[in-house]
């Protein structure tokens, strides 16, 4: 995994960024017994084997999961929570032998461990060196910055990327519409997230079960503000304070699943989704890989599972009427390509090197029907440095920022890396897939504020239709060394670096 801006979490460092690790916590063990296919008792079975947590998918409706249900305590699981609207379990058990039995049971598809970590004591974790917004730069932007700018704005070169800046001018959004950032926590008590916080569409989801004890969204002490970075871009109020959203009228909400460790397990994945789709989510963001595996493969049992899991939650969110956005990743990886080297899968134990089918093994959500894929690009409007691309995987592009070694930014602005919210109150840059994908998410929520009425697909196809042509340009040699760095496959509507191009938030607010 990397460090300073983990390809977990969809942001990297240039130069700096977050480290995330490792682990969480829950139960007591137990005995019990093993299970026909019909659900009936068998064999004693032993339940002293490493603490894992599983989900469960079935078929059949409510009478089908209730004989599952049955079937799971007997071979020694217990039931976290049961999402009978996807026909996802999620359990925890001590039975080594858990995954291969329960997958015998009648109305049972797929069943899989989330983890090859065992569940542990949650513990913080450190969190790498952040590029705060300096005090002199904030000072000359406040003094650059218009009447109808707040403070940083001349600093957010991203926002006259997409012609933000102009739709602000026609609207802000509306207050009716809702992002759900899933991701690891948000500080609703920032100045600039207050004002568009939806409490009511909040939750943690860290143990695959909502909790909504108020607070419970937010990171903890010493946890990334990877969340709250990417609230801020998508709804950052227009009020005179700091930086300003992509859509700053309306609501965004925080869907917490990253453990304090920086995982996100597929039940908490599965939780979020499930979340957004039941509270009047508009838009999910997800700036995240679902872990342990950067690619989980459909010829795996465990790795099948967790991808049903996922799938099922994220198509109920899209049917419920969100539209699901999620960043391309950051491994600088040709996701159409016939094949490739997986090096650091699993991330939660050992890592292994293994050679993926990419039609066979999905960056997750990322990569599933129906998701919005979002590659980066930087301040010259080239794909960022280390973004992944893809013809028919990449649907469009915004601003993730670069290295100002390779994209440089026009004046007032002097960082090329994306400037947002962070922790306790303050502002700081970061780059990275993660940081494009909100600007899709907030574009997103402004043509659902202009056609409220719209579907999820219908916001889609608007998405893809408003956004900017982009063509592949000259051969993509990012770092001039006269080595082509990527390949760029597609026309000027459809290739692998832009998708349908840059989002377009000025086309979004015009009826």
């Amino acid at each position: 995994m990397a460090h300073l801006g983990s390809r977990r979490t969809r942001a990297i460092a240039l130069p700096a960024g977050l480290a995330l690790t490792a682990s969480l916590g829950f139960l007591p063990a137990g005995a019990a017994s093993a299970v026909t296919a019909d659900g009936s008792a068998a064999a004693t079975v032993t339940a002293d084997g490493p603490k894992l947590s599983y989900v469960v998918n079935t078929n059949g409706g409510r009478s089908t999961a209730k004989s599952v249900k049955r079937a799971i305590e007997k071979a020694g699981g217990t039931v976290v929570i049961a999402y009978d609207q996807v026909g996802v379990i999620v359990v925890h058990s001590q039975n080594p032998d858990f995954a291969r039995q329960i997958r015998t049971v009648k109305g049972v598809t797929s069943a899989g461990a989330t983890r090859t970590n065992p569940i542990a004591p949650q513990t913080d974790t450190a969190i790498g060196v952040e590029q705060p917004l300096g005090a002199s730069e904030a000072v000359a932007a406040a003094a650059k910055a218009t009447d109808e700018q707040d403070p940083f704005e001349p600093l957010q070169w991203d926002l006259p990327a997409i012609k933000a800046d102009k739709a602000h001018q026609k609207t802000l959004g509306s207050k009716k519409v809702t992002v759900g950032v899933i991701d690891t926590g948000v500080d609703d008590t920032h100045p600039d997230l207050a004002p568009n916080f939806d409490v009511a569409a909040s939750a943690n989801c860290v143990s695959g079960k909502p909790d909504t004890t108020a607070g419970s969204w937010r990171p903890a002490p010493g946890e990334s503000d990877h969340g709250t970075h990417v609230a801020g871009t998508i709804a950052a109020a227009k009020n005179g304070i700091g930086v300003t959203g992509v859509a700053p009228g309306v609501k965004v909400s925080g869907i917490k699943v990253a453990n304090p460790d920086g995982f996100f397990y597929t039940e908490s994945v599965v939780c979020g989704f499930v979340w957004a789709a039941e509270h009047g989510v508009d838009v999910t963001n997800n700036s995240y890989y679902t872990d342990p595996w950067l690619f989980a493969c459909k010829n795996d049992e465990d790795q099948k599972a967790l991808l049903e899991s996922v799938t099922r939650a994220a198509k109920y969110a899209e049917r419920k009427g969100a539209v699901n956005v999620a960043a391309a990743g950051n491994s600088r990886m040709d996701l159409a390509a016939n094949e490739l080297t997986d090096t650091t899968s699993p991330n939660d134990t050992t890592p292994v090197t293994r050679v993926i089918n990419p039609r066979e093994c999905f960056d997750y959500p990322t990569m599933l029907p129906g998701v919005v894929t979002v590659s980066a690009t930087g301040a010259k409007g080239l794909k960022s440095s280390y973004s992944n691309y893809g013809k028919g995987v990449v649907d469009i592009s915004a601003p993730g920022g670069d290295s100002t070694i390779y994209q440089a930014p026009d004046a007032p602005a002097t960082n090329g890396l994306i400037l947002s919210t962070v922790m306790n109150g303050g502002y700081g840059y970061k780059a990275g897939t993660s940081m494009a994908s909100p600007h899709v998410a907030g574009v997103a929520a402004l043509i659902k504020s202009t056609h409220p009425r719209a579907s999820a697909a219908e916001v889609k196809a608007l998405l893809y239709a408003q956004a900017d042509d982009t063509a592949c340009g000259e051969p993509y040699d990012i770092n001039g060394d006269g080595t082509v760095d990527a390949v760029c496959e597609g026309g000027k509507n459809k290739n692998g670096f832009y998708g349908t191009g840059l989002a377009d938030a000025l086309d979004a607010v015009r009826r």
